[in-house]
């Protein structure tokens, strides 16, 4: 298979390919994007759930890759303090805590107080679009924990996307599986994860922007309430500022 790159994407070469494998073709997938980009693929990681099993994951191809979280100096304590157990437990993966030009203060100044109340989106934009962007500055490919069923705006996601927000190759491994399959793996293989999932919270991101939720519904449940905000702007197509 040859090296595919955002210029000459055509097809997520996995398409139709039958997941039958106990880790519904997320192993596979795996094996092919850091055999195949090697340095030049970054897993932009959140520490959600999802997170979680994809670091097991790729720690079993390539115990040193290049991990990115968006450290928006916003996020929960409880969400360092996951990290610091995840570095702990992998100690050879590079985990880079990538900030914000602006800090929250600078942001405040520049802003006014509570830009995430008053304009969601440009808050996303300075604190994680803009970031991502410079952390997949000469990255050929990134790594997503995406799954169909978290939410309708996600349910067409393949293997390997060609992404028009980063002008890179999004490859989403998890597509395939169910919030019962990612807990299920957690559980089996013992692994830590955010302890703020055992208080309802399926997703989560900052503080200001992240709520408990009631028992089912979409898993995205509990990001941005109150507004029509759904996505932080990573996973949908959009211009660069």
């Amino acid at each position: 298979m040859s090296r595919i790159t955002f210029e000459n994407f055509q097809d997520d070469p996995f398409r139709g390919i039958n997941p039958g494998d106990s880790s519904k073709g997320a192993e596979k997938v795996l094996e092919w994007a850091y055999g195949t980009y090697g340095e030049d693929i970054v897993y932009a990681c959140s520490f959600g759930a999802e997170g979680i099993v994809l670091i097991d994951l790729i720690s079993k191809v390539k115990k040193d890759a290049s991990i990115v979280f968006l450290d928006t100096g916003l996020h929960f304590a409880e969400t360092y303090e996951l990290i610091d157990k995840v570095k702990a437990r992998y100690p050879e993966l590079q985990v880079e805590m990538k900030q914000p030009e602006l800090t929250v203060t600078g942001q405040e100044e520049k802003y006014g107080p509570a830009l995430w109340e008053r304009d969601p989106n440009q808050c996303c934009y300075i604190r994680k679009i803009k970031p991502l962007e410079e952390a997949l500055s000469g990255a050929v490919a990134w790594v997503s924990g995406l799954r169909r069923e978290q939410s309708p705006s996600r349910q067409n996601t393949n293997f390997v996307n060609r992404d028009e927000r980063f002008e890179s190759i999004k490859v989403c491994p998890l597509i395939h599986w169910t919030w019962e399959d990612v807990w299920e793996y957690i559980k089996t293989n013992e692994l830590d994860y955010n302890e703020l999932h055992d208080n309802n919270y399926p997703s989560i991101g900052c503080v200001p922007c992240t709520t408990a939720v009631e028992t089912g519904g979409d898993s995205r449940d509990g990001r941005w309430q109150g507004s029509m905000k759904t996505e932080c702007g990573l996973h949908t197509a959009g211009n660069r500022r």
